[in-house]
């Protein structure tokens, strides 16, 4: 199990372009690197979509935003072009980069139990430690005084933090 302060744990993983991309390939940079079950469904569309559009407020903070799922590097193509999204996205077919932050695991849907991608985020500082994590993100949340996002939700931590 992670913990706030500890060194976040290296990955080596595929983005869209079947390029390699590391970790350490961002250590001057805060790092928003966020686990999502699957390309173009409707959660994790808005995710994208919300990381995407403030992506220039994120990059003003010197910070890069990495969504990572186990689909293929031809599925990250589809979804990005089809939503127009900025953001890397990263294939983690065998799911051992998920194991290592604790985002994959079983999971329970109208009773029925599976294993699966537990969405989850984790903030990465320039110096690689985990600055904070949120698991079973709620990607949008209703409010009396209107919806929040969790992408806003960690632009505001990178800010508190920075």
């Amino acid at each position: 199990m992670l913990k706030v302060n500890q060194k976040a744990p290296q990955f080596t993983l595929k983005n869209h372009e079947n390029e390699t991309v590391k970790l350490k390939d961002f250590s001057d940079k805060w790092v928003v690197l966020y686990f999502y079950p699957k390309d173009n469904t409707s959660g994790c569309t808005k995710e994208a979509i919300d990381f995407s559009e403030l992506l220039p407020q994120f990059k003003k903070l010197n910070a890069v935003v990495i969504g990572v799922s186990p689909d293929s590097p031809d599925s990250h193509v589809k979804f990005i072009n089809k939503q127009k999204l900025s953001i890397v996205l990263l294939s983690d077919e065998e799911k051992g980069v998920m194991k290592k932050y604790g985002a994959w695991g079983m999971k329970k849907n109208y009773g029925r139990e599976y294993e699966g991608v537990i969405r989850s985020t984790f903030l990465i500082t320039p110096e690689g430690k985990i600055a904070e994590m949120w698991s079973k993100v709620k990607v949008r949340v209703k409010r009396k005084d209107g919806e929040v996002k969790h992408a806003e939700i960690v632009l505001n931590k990178i800010i508190e933090l920075s």
